[in-house]
């Protein structure tokens, strides 16, 4: 299962205390500095599943300061793994801190403390950066395929890509994003959305926010609806009572099924959404698909 938000503590390592004055003359080192915290992206997007065992990530101590002035050991960075697209939150403010967007991206987030003065009463350490945060996934994909539960969304993605997402003939098949690459180009298949989707109801907002960083948008609706007009605005308000930015993205409507009806009916289908450019499919029908990868070559 997908986790796309998770609250974790992270601290940098308290610096080391030096060592104070023994002998006659300043002969006591300072203490080692603490370990920083850094976080590091990778492609993988399950990688906020690793939180539900650990939430606590601190950085290594510096060691003390020893006699005739060494310097006490620097505590080790860690580096914790998040996936592109992470955003990470202060839990308190509510505040953006980073924006991790592509992989192999690399980034300070909590330093570690100073070391303490050797030869010196004030000798202690400083203490690391402590930051309680949210991480919260949205998926970076070039292509995201949206559409009521059941509208072929799935079988599409399986089609164009050599992604294996689960499908059968009821809504909800789908319970988490699936992603495939189609010629250098990764799409997401975002669970079906319904009336209400925007406010909780369904599955709710917590598939929307995935939509929110793809380039463009495959709207897929059944051939075998009853009111296909209906279908395509019902997603599309959703759309714009969550982020009315996602309205403004570039969109390819996208008659699926269409092996399931004849070929009147399928024209009839197109007419009904009184727009300039449907591309009908089946994924029965290889020339169909190969007139939908011409367009999404395009894009």
């Amino acid at each position: 299962m997908l986790v796309d938000t998770a609250e974790i503590t992270i601290r940098g390592g308290h610096g080391g205390a030096g060592m104070p004055k023994k002998f006659k003359g300043p002969d006591g080192g300072n203490g080692g500095r603490g370990g920083d915290v850094y976080v590091k992206t990778s492609s993988n997007i399950n990688l906020l599943n690793q939180f539900s065992e650990k939430d606590v990530f601190v950085a290594e101590n510096g060691g003390m300061g020893g006699r005739n002035n060494k310097t006490g050991k620097q505590g080790k960075d860690i580096e914790i793994l998040l996936p592109a697209g992470t955003g990470i939150i202060d839990k308190k403010t509510g505040e953006v801190l980073i924006e991790l967007t592509k992989p192999s991206e690399r980034i300070l987030i909590c330093k570690g403390g100073r070391g303490g003065w050797g030869n010196s009463q004030d000798n202690q350490g400083g203490r690391g950066e402590e930051k309680k945060v949210i991480l919260s996934l949205r998926l970076i994909a070039d292509l995201g395929i949206i559409g009521l539960p059941n509208a072929g969304k799935s079988s599409l993605l399986n089609e164009l890509t050599n992604a294996k997402a689960e499908t059968a003939n009821y809504p909800f098949t789908t319970l988490e994003p699936n992603l495939g690459v189609f010629e250098g180009k990764c799409l997401a298949d975002i669970p079906g959305l319904i009336e209400g989707a925007s406010t909780g109801k369904g599955l709710g907002i917590g598939f929307l926010k995935h939509i929110e960083k793809v380039s463009v948008l495959l709207h897929c609706i059944s051939s075998e609806s009853q009111d296909a007009l209906k279908d395509y605005k019902t997603i599309r308000q959703e759309l714009s009572s969550f982020n009315k930015e996602l309205t403004e993205k570039p969109e390819i409507v996208i008659l699926t099924k269409t092996d399931l009806i004849g070929p009147d009916m399928v024209q009839k289908q197109i007419k009904r959404l009184r727009m300039e450019k449907v591309i009908s499919i089946s994924i029965h029908n290889v020339k169909s698909l190969e007139e939908l990868k011409k367009v999404l070559r395009s894009v």
